[in-house]
């Protein structure tokens, strides 16, 4: 009885080893699955989604872009040289006037007076002096005497001249033709409380000048009648073409620049003097150039690069570029012009990374 006791016992634990033995075994057999399901999980190949841009060929230009505030060419303060209160203004803010054209009136009765007394005061010198030379010739009078009445009528001469031109300076004239900027004379006011503030200020803006300063790097690019060219934001987007009028000659050493004047043509007066401008100086242009996407280029250590996409591939291309503007930068070596290079999402790239090109914009040929 013992006997067949121990007997069950030993066939019960075999079976129970049997038992975690294929458990076991199937653990293992699982685990084998999992690993070679993950392994080809991690060896199948993503492409990175990137939009690119074909090269394309044309022309460019090489330009320095700066700003300057635009100026008058010809100006005047208008101040009166007379004294005395102010009768009458003719013209208004605004206004355009010629030269010599009366802007206002001051009282002139005072020159007036002035003038007919000049005016008889050499007259009657001028009677007396008739007479001495009448006698002179009979030697009744002496030498002297008839310098000391020529000299008194010459004086007499040249204070009717100065009373005229005070009557005259009475009335305010435009000095030169344009627009009455300001107009601070009042009527009733006296001219002396002007000779600060000034009466009038006139502006002639049929043309306009623009002072740049540029780096002294830049002197041998700059020639005079060179072209160059004025966004104005008070006007809209329309460029304004401008002409190099002169070039300074010396260089500033404390900031080593030099001043280039610009003649800005204003015929039909839409600019105005105190307006702000970005000036393009326009230094030469390549033509047949071929031309990189400026957003394809990448530029690490001073060396200028872009990804070329070939199969599906990107591959890392190292260039040499010239001319450069808003949009496109010249590619002098590195590529040959037919190119589909990457031009957004290859900032994360690596050399021969596979892509999927999910936008790719049309050729653009300039010129």
């Amino acid at each position: 009885m013992e006997f067949s006791t121990h007997r069950n016992r030993a066939n019960w634990l075999k079976r129970v080893t049997s038992i975690l033995l294929l458990a076991v075994l199937a653990g293992c057999g699982n685990a084998d699955a999992i690993d070679t399901t993950a392994t080809k999980e991690d060896d199948k190949i993503v492409a990175i989604p990137v939009e690119a841009a074909t090269v394309s060929s044309g022309d460019i230009s090489s330009h320095y872009v700066t700003t300057a505030v635009l100026e008058a060419k010809e100006e005047a303060f208008v101040v009166a040289r007379a004294s005395g209160i102010i009768d009458a203004i003719y013209v208004e803010e605004g206004d355009y006037v010629e030269k010599g054209q009366v802007l206002a009136q001051l009282d002139p009765k005072r020159y007036e007076l002035n003038v007919e007394k000049a005016k008889a005061d050499l007259q009657g010198l001028q009677k007396e002096l008739d007479k001495i030379h009448k006698v002179y010739s009979q030697r009744l009078v002496s030498d002297d005497t008839v310098d000391k009445l020529t000299a008194q009528h010459a004086s007499a001469q040249a204070l009717l001249a100065l009373a005229e031109l005070d009557l005259k300076e009475a009335t305010i004239v435009a000095p030169i033709s344009g627009f009455i900027a300001e107009r601070n004379a009042k009527v009733g006011n006296l001219t002396e409380s002007f000779q600060r503030e000034r009466m009038f200020h006139i502006v002639q803006q049929r043309e306009l000048l623009g002072i740049v300063h540029l780096p002294e790097k830049e002197l041998a690019n700059i020639q005079k009648d060179q072209q160059a060219t004025l966004s104005i934001q008070a006007i809209g987007a329309a460029p304004v073409t401008a002409y190099v009028q002169r070039v300074s000659p010396v260089v500033n050493a404390q900031t080593g620049t030099f001043k280039v004047t610009l003649r800005v043509p204003n015929e039909q007066n839409r600019l105005m003097s105190g307006m702000f401008a970005e000036v393009s100086l326009q230094y030469a242009t390549h033509q047949n150039a071929t031309l990189l996407p400026r957003r394809a280029l990448l530029s690490i250590d001073n060396k200028d690069s872009v990804f070329v996409v070939t199969d599906g591939v990107a591959n890392k291309v190292d260039i040499v570029t010239g001319f450069q503007d808003a949009q496109f930068v010249e590619v002098l070596s590195g590529l040959s012009g037919t190119e589909t290079v990457v031009t957004a999402g290859h900032h994360n790239l690596k050399d021969q990374s596979p892509v999927e090109v999910i936008s790719a914009a049309a050729p653009n040929t300039l010129g």
